[in-house]
């Protein structure tokens, strides 16, 4: 068995991007320059002389320096480098310890703390590597000893600056690192770190660039030509992140950018892999706990050290407008959000304002998937990035509202809402299938700055996708059924009958929806109608949810969990199924167990192709899991206090809630007309509410999953409801029928 699961592994690798891996040298050197700090915009032929020439010798790259917390210290930027993974020392974050030198090497004082009080267990997983192969460790400064330590906390070799070290000396080992931390040390107020990014002049910046380009450029001088070289900006300094400098000297990778498969960027790597890279160039095995992948040259040719300079600034002024922008966005929404509610509240009930209210809700939905099609444009290259980023996202939610609302599809209740919907599903899905370009800085999306993801579906977009296909696959199967429909007008009208209830039984009778008594007779023509668009919805779901959740793709663990309950609830209720609680969880456990066999799988690959998935399921068995999920359920919790979420959450289900029971006096019968007209959008709104909820509770992003989910499909709903009612969609059927039902999920008389 196991056998075959390894070979299914083997061959679902071949449908996933896998890693590649660096050459792994039995006998190669490598010297780590760590440079605290070191940004891009940093750099020029005049300024700073040395690393402009190793620039030119290298592949360059841009290293997120995302470590624990928002803003990675040096002492966490070294300290990470000692683990493989991401660490922190906690309350003492800044500059490293000095070590206490010996006859030859050094010791870190008070090393102990870092496994038994910070719980770093990692700490030292780099050094004790090299002992355990029989070599020795040569650091130069502290953060440098900080990141060669074995768990003693002992470097073999030590000296406190290049300057007191001899060129001989650098031959006796082939792990070596030195720390140039002129660029941080303006920054240091007694023991600890100013958080003024600007606390330094241009000049006092350009003195200290000097000395660090000076010191690089000593040991470069005195290096031996067959040592790989590593350089990286290891840290932040001040409040803010950025990306930093990533070179790596190693044969003939000038002129290429530098990447690594942890990140599926040709152009980024991340601080966990600076430990993979020193052990892959010497030959000597990672430990287990090490999940940094070799940094590796790309194919991709920069154009010159000049070119490749500029874009990665790009990247950097790209990845930090993001940031700084991503709080006020979500502001801005929540208050259009909750205005809206409020307005479309005010207006419906005196049945006024329908078309501007209709307009205002098409734009709102099409503000989501416009923040990714902004990226289809150069808005970092402006001189003023905010503006351009603000204005074109403006600038296409307004033509994809005109597209939308212009069409000959406009005249269907449900045309403007399939336009949205199916944009938004096919820009994400087509964006997963590319390398998640789009997703990258975007503002519901993720940063490298940040440093959360940095590929695959972000927790927002799987919000967004999940809700925009379950949409567009309930209006095919309303276009599916709606013949079907026509042809008994007797039983058209939306059940008063609960589609969630505990028992879990068939509709039926005089009280059973449409959908369910064209269904109870699945051999009728109409009950084989709902079989097909209920399987519609299975197969395009389906679809959806193996791509967001395929490792290498989506690579989305919570989101398979949200999605299948999602799915199986709006298949269930087209059919004319009732869905009972024992079900619901039954659909949640399933969706556990599916991506755990796809996560399971990526286990079985080699531990440098895994994803963060099959991490996990290695995590799984050392029982580190459970400090993981702990770690992201109180983040989870965290979000349910956000001022930018929860008043989206709470204003769009409270209007949801509002307008069911009370439909008359809140919304003039608004959402009744649309299930009325369309019962496959009943069961699409209420499979995205089931994604939502379960999505919030399964993802560390939380409310962001829910809140994002509605803010898609209420408004959605809502337009489709306006124009029903316009129609008439919502009268009376005939002598004797009830009027539509007042809510989604109502108890049965």
């Amino acid at each position: 068995m196991k056998r075959t699961l390894v070979a299914l592994a083997m061959v679902l690798g071949l449908l996933w991007p896998g890693a590649a891996h660096s050459a792994t040298r039995a006998d190669g050197r490598v010297m780590l320059i760590g440079v605290p700090g070191l940004r891009w915009s940093d750099l020029s032929p005049t300024g700073t002389p040395n690393l402009w020439r190793l620039a030119g010798l290298s592949a360059v790259g841009s290293l997120s320096v995302r470590a624990v917390g928002r803003v990675t210290c040096p002492y966490d930027g070294w300290l990470t480098v000692s683990a493989g993974v991401r660490s922190a020392v906690g309350y003492g974050c800044g500059l490293p310890p000095l070590p206490e030198s010996g006859e030859a090497g050094a010791v870190i004082p008070g090393y102990e703390y870092l496994h038994q009080v910070a719980g770093q267990r990692n700490a030292g997983a780099l050094g004790e590597a090299v002992r355990a192969a029989g070599e020795c460790t040569l650091a130069i400064g502290p953060g440098a000893a900080l990141a060669l330590a074995d768990r003693s906390g002992a470097v073999d070799v030590y000296a406190p600056s290049p300057a007191q070290i001899r060129a001989d000396v650098l031959t006796r080992c082939r792990v070596m690192a030195v720390d140039v931390d002129d660029l941080i040390r303006p920054y240091v107020i007694g023991e600890r770190l100013s958080p003024d990014e600007d606390r330094l002049t241009a000049q006092q910046r350009a003195a200290a660039l000097r000395l660090a380009d000076a010191k690089a450029g000593a040991v470069l001088t005195v290096l031996p030509k067959d040592v790989s070289v590593l350089l990286a900006g290891l840290s932040d300094h001040g409040g803010n992140p950025h990306l930093r400098v990533a070179m790596m000297r190693d044969g003939d990778v000038s002129g290429r950018f530098l990447g690594a498969a942890s990140t599926h960027r040709d152009d980024t790597t991340i601080l966990p892999d600076i430990t993979a890279t020193m052990l892959s160039l010497t030959g000597i095995a990672a430990p287990p706990g090490v999940i940094g992948i070799p940094w590796q040259a790309s194919e991709r040719r920069t154009g010159g050290t000049e070119a490749a300079s500029v874009e990665l600034e790009r990247a950097d002024v790209a990845g930090e407008t993001i940031r700084n922008v991503g709080g006020i966005f979500f502001t801005a929404v929540a208050v259009l959000q909750v205005a809206f509610y409020l307005t479309a509240f005010l207006l419906l009930r005196r049945r006024r304002g329908l078309t501007g209210v209709r307009v205002a809700a098409v734009a709102l939905a099409s503000v989501p998937v416009s923040t990714y099609l902004v990226n289809l444009t150069p808005w970092h290259h402006a001189g003023s990035p905010v503006l351009a980023l603000v204005g074109g996202i403006a600038g296409c939610a307004l033509l994809l509202t005109t597209a939308a609302l212009a069409g000959p599809w406009r005249r269907a209740p449900l045309g403007p809402l399939a336009v949205v919907a199916g944009v938004t599903a096919a820009v994400l899905a087509g964006d997963l299938l590319t390398g998640t370009t789009l997703q990258l800085n975007s503002v519901m999306g993720y940063s490298a700055v940040v440093g959360a993801r940095y590929y695959g579906l972000g927790n927002i977009p799987f919000a967004l996708f999940a809700t925009s296909v379950l949409l567009l696959a309930a209006t095919i199967a309303h276009r599916l059924t709606r013949g079907n429909r026509a042809a008994a007008p007797a039983v058209s009208s939306v059940s008063p009958v609960s589609p969630v209830s505990p028992g879990g039984g068939q509709p039926g009778g005089p009280s059973g929806s449409a959908a369910g008594d064209v269904a109870a007779d699945r051999t009728s023509p109409g009950g084989r109608v709902s079989l097909v668009a209920a399987a519609v919805v299975a197969v395009l779901g389906g679809f959806a949810m193996i791509l967001g959740g395929w490792p290498g793709v989506g690579s989305d663990f919570g989101g398979v969990i949200a999605f299948v309950p999602g799915i199986a609830v709006t298949a269930l209720l087209i059919a004319g199924r009732r869905v009972s609680i024992v079900k619901l969880g039954a659909f949640c456990v399933a969706g556990g167990v599916i991506v755990m066999s796809i996560a399971y799988l990526d286990y079985l690959r080699p531990p440098g192709s895994q994803t963060h998935l099959g991490r996990f399921v290695g995590q799984v068995f050392t029982g580190e899991a459970m400090e993981v999920i702990g770690r992201k359920f109180g983040a989870m919790l965290g979000t349910l206090l956000s001022p930018n979420l929860m008043p989206v959450v709470i204003a769009a289900v409270a209007f949801l809630v509002y307008a069911l029971l009370r439909p008359e006096q809140a919304t003039a019968g608004v959402l009744p007309a649309a299930f009325a007209h369309s019962p496959a959008l009943r069961a699409g709104l209420i499979g995205t509410l089931v994604s939502g909820v379960v999505g919030m509770l399964v993802n560390d992003s939380g409310a962001a999953v829910l809140s994002m989910a509605l803010a898609l499909a209420v408004p959605l709903t809502l337009s489709a409801g306006i124009k029903a009612l316009d129609e008439g969609a919502s009268r009376y059927d005939g002598p004797g029928q009830e009027p539509a039902s007042n809510s989604l999920v109502s108890r049965s008389s």
